[in-house]
């Protein structure tokens, strides 16, 4: 694996690359992630593909996003960092926001040759701003050292239902940096914010209607601790009905746990899906 920095519409993108030769997967994070929230399926499927885990602007060691920040901004993001790397046919895995993400990609570039959306392009609700928003307050926090700030976010993720482990403790160590005397999290909660809200202008009848290439999606069933799932799949109503090719399975993880864990039956749905778009 190499983490390199590319310029892409002016502004610095990191990624790490993972050398593979039957194509190229494009892993898009979550809201608050970064490319080392794909760990799992970059070390599943590289080596057999070509894996490009991103640092979406405005987290990890990526520029700053835009004023006006959204999930369509960080779209011409990637279709530019595609054109950049000279793709020509790439597989996109996004989880929630980077599923998000990727149904606009793929909507717009007809070289996409399939998706991938780890619980995401939905029909957003009152419930994912209940369960999401208050725990962007850590966003802003100082902390006097890197292990304050670690500490605090394995108490939240312990409520989340999620195991710690040393893949999730370098996670988060990343999330993190000096800033003046103390240690901040690398991203801007206003503007994280900004981007969450645009959740709520995604049209998921018409994203999906102008996909033209295979999507699988997984949908994950499992309660968060001690809250509820964070999509119902009747969220996905319309990302169901108005996407030609699309194949759904059902993992019983949790929204957090699919990409906080090294998921078997996720990483199975996933082969099989590669293996029948190969054929």
């Amino acid at each position: 694996m190499e983490l390199c920095k590319l310029r892409v519409n002016g502004n610095d993108i990191q990624i790490a690359d993972y050398y593979g030769t039957k194509g190229t997967i494009i892993a898009i994070h979550g809201l608050t992630g970064t490319h080392k929230n794909m760990h799992y399926y970059a070390e599943k499927f590289k080596g057999d593909y070509r894996i490009i885990a991103v640092d979406l602007r405005g987290r990890g060691n990526s520029a700053e996003t835009d004023r006006e920040t959204s999930i369509f901004k960080h779209a011409e993001d990637i279709i530019a960092l595609i054109k950049e790397l000279q793709i020509e046919n790439p597989i996109l895995l996004g989880h929630s926001m980077g599923a998000f993400i990727s149904a606009i990609i793929a909507s717009k570039l007809a070289s996409v040759k399939a998706v991938i959306l780890l619980d995401g392009a939905a029909k957003m609700s009152d419930n994912q701003r209940a369960i999401v928003q208050p725990s962007l307050g850590r966003l802003s926090k100082e902390y006097e050292s890197r292990e304050h700030y670690v500490a605090e976010i394995k108490s939240i993720y312990h409520n989340l239902g999620i195991v710690w482990n040393e893949t999730l403790q370098q996670t988060v160590e990343y999330e993190v940096g000096p800033v003046g005397g103390h240690w901040e999290n690398k991203s801007n909660e206003e503007r994280i914010l900004a981007d969450f809200n645009s959740f709520y202008t995604y049209n998921p009848q018409e994203i999906s209607s102008r996909i033209e290439c295979p999507v699988l999606l997984v949908y994950a069933k499992g309660n968060i601790g001690a809250m509820p799932p964070l999509f119902n799949l009747s969220d996905y109503e319309e990302t169901q009905e108005y996407t030609k090719h699309l194949k759904t399975v059902v993992s019983d993880c949790n929204h957090y746990t699919m990409v906080f864990e090294n998921r078997d039956d996720i990483n199975q749905y996933i082969e099989t899906f590669l293996s029948e778009i190969e054929n």
